[in-house]
């Protein structure tokens, strides 16, 4: 008796587990989840290297490529709970309005790339595989023509010059017949002599630098690259 009390309780179990995970993953199955967040992964990649082609900086941020990735990978089976449960669509909005991110971006365009990794998530999420597949590859293929074809300008450079005060009409000279672009930053005197600082737009680097120190007076000069625009 007692043994078909426990084979019943047994029975009961298995029967309420199978329910469970019957209601889990009634509107939402493991082979959606899978092909969703093996997209997802896909576009992380795509839009983590299209980020480090067109990176224009000056420090490349590995950190950032795999925060892309990681962005993408989270948004999408976010979407795809909020999707399949409207209770819980409502939590999640009450749950975000509430978080509070303080992480300063450095350059605007990883704003758009963080949008573009979000955005990839909201559509295989929604289960939009074709139309996420589009966007992504279309995006790519705009940026890369973006960066290389229409938007590729000289570098902007920084030229820490030190000199003889008697040297800087030939600096000056010099950098008016070698630099198309260039900008007086800051200017120091000394008694033992004087420094300036230049904002440069170059193609090569090697040629400014090697023409300024063939000045007489001139005791130094450094270059360094710089993400500015010149001229701003």
């Amino acid at each position: 008796m007692q043994t078909d009390v426990l084979s019943a309780q047994g029975v009961g179990t298995g029967s309420l587990l199978s329910d469970w995970f019957a209601s889990q993953f009634a509107s939402l199955s493991p082979l959606k989840m899978v092909i969703a967040l093996a997209l997802g992964f896909l576009a992380g990649l795509i839009i983590a290297f299209v980020y480090r082609k067109t990176y224009r900086g000056v420090l490349y941020s590995p950190s950032f490529a795999l925060t892309l990735i990681m962005l993408t990978l989270i948004t999408t089976p976010v979407v795809m709970c909020i999707k399949s449960n409207i209770s819980l669509s409502m939590g999640m909005v009450g749950a975000l309005s509430i978080v509070r991110f303080r992480t300063a971006v450095k350059d605007p365009i990883d704003t758009a790339f963080m949008f573009w990794a979000l955005t990839m998530g909201i559509l295989f999420g929604a289960e939009l595989y074709y139309i996420g597949l589009i966007v992504v590859c279309g995006i790519s293929i705009i940026l890369f023509l973006m960066t290389f074809i229409k938007f590729k300008n000289p570098d902007s450079y920084l030229l820490v010059v030190h000199y003889d005060q008697q040297a800087e009409y030939d600096i000056l000279d010099e950098l008016n017949h070698s630099v198309k672009t260039h900008k007086l930053r800051s200017k120091t005197v000394t008694r033992s002599g004087g420094e300036m600082t230049f904002e440069l737009r170059l193609n090569e680097t090697h040629e400014i630098v090697s023409r300024v120190l063939d000045i007489n007076g001139v005791y130094d000069a450094t270059l360094v690259a710089c993400q500015s625009e010149a001229g701003t």
